[in-house]
């Protein structure tokens, strides 16, 4: 598969932030021809327990592309998560731009809406987004080009976004000693899983690929940037030549095995809102927590 906007010889700046706490990757991503900048899956910082919200990571993006002088014209996510809450709402408020999803989204928020009960005040048109991104659409970040590639399988909303030779994944792929993620999510799939990381291993061998999410396997330090390459040769649950069949009778089996993502239930809420939290008929800030429910 190849995708016409592709072009090897554009090299953004790509620069990480790493959230602890959620084992997340944020990224600024420049356009090197100019001071315009994309950030990719913010995090909002939450004290669960204590119902506490907090922007640190968030202001560490805001307060540095402030110091570079750059101008933010898209805030992309590349799904809707499940282990963090997204902070587009407040980077945008303080520093503009336009928040991405794919438009699937719609299937993500008739589904959630349903478990978390959420009334007919709660649109599931995808509304709260400004761009809902269909497979091969095209957008500019400065006079960089960009594209999305649908990528679903761990979610219906999962997209890959390429600019210039670098592509975030989402949680598509891990590193390859990570693998893959997990498909057992309602509208989680392993085939359509399998089929979108061969999506993405169609891309150049070249191609700088950035993770959402790393969490050190065997004890080695963090990391989040390979190659399409590297990927396509050594990924643990893809790479070598693994066939669909292996991937999806290895994944249904090992997904059995998992439990929820501790930030599951606010994620969800925050999350396919754009990342606005909830509020009660009252107008206060107001998480649910339905039981038995996933």
């Amino acid at each position: 598969m190849t995708h016409d906007p592709v072009n090897m010889t554009i090299h953004p700046e790509v620069e990480a932030f790493f959230d602890a706490a959620t084992n997340t990757i944020s990224y600024i991503v420049k356009d090197p021809g100019s001071n315009a900048c994309a950030i990719v899956d913010s995090v909002m910082d939450i004290d669960y327990a204590a119902g506490r919200i907090t922007y640190d990571h968030a202001d560490a993006m805001v307060a540095r592309v402030r110091a570079r002088g750059l101008r933010l014209e898209w805030i992309i996510e590349t799904h809707v998560h499940a282990d963090h809450l997204s902070a587009a709402p407040y980077i945008q408020a303080r520093l503009g731009g336009k928040i991405g999803i794919g438009e699937n989204i719609l299937i993500v928020q008739e589904t959630f809406g349903k478990i978390f009960n959420e009334g007919t005040e709660f649109q599931r048109d995808g509304s709260q987004f400004d761009r809902l991104f269909t497979d091969g659409d095209t957008y500019t970040v400065g006079g960089m080009a960009c594209f999305a590639i649908h990528t679903p399988g761990h979610t219906p909303a999962c997209m890959t976004h390429v600019m210039g030779d670098a592509a975030f994944v989402g949680d598509t792929l891990f590193m390859p000693d990570g693998g893959s993620a997990r498909a057992d999510f309602p509208g989680g799939d392993a085939g359509m899983l399998y089929n979108s990381i061969q999506k993405v291993l169609a891309l150049p061998d070249e191609m700088r690929l950035f993770m959402c999410h790393d969490y050190g396997p065997n004890g080695r330090e963090i990391r989040w940037e390979t190659t399409v390459a590297d990927e396509r040769a050594h990924n643990i649950h893809v790479g070598g030549g693994k066939t669909r069949e292996d991937f999806i009778r290895f994944r249904t089996e090992r997904d059995a095995t998992l439990g929820m993502p501790r930030l599951i239930l606010p994620s969800l809420q925050v999350n396919m809102r754009a990342g606005e939290v909830p509020r009660d008929k009252d107008g206060r800030p107001m998480l649910k927590l339905p039981v038995n429910a996933l």
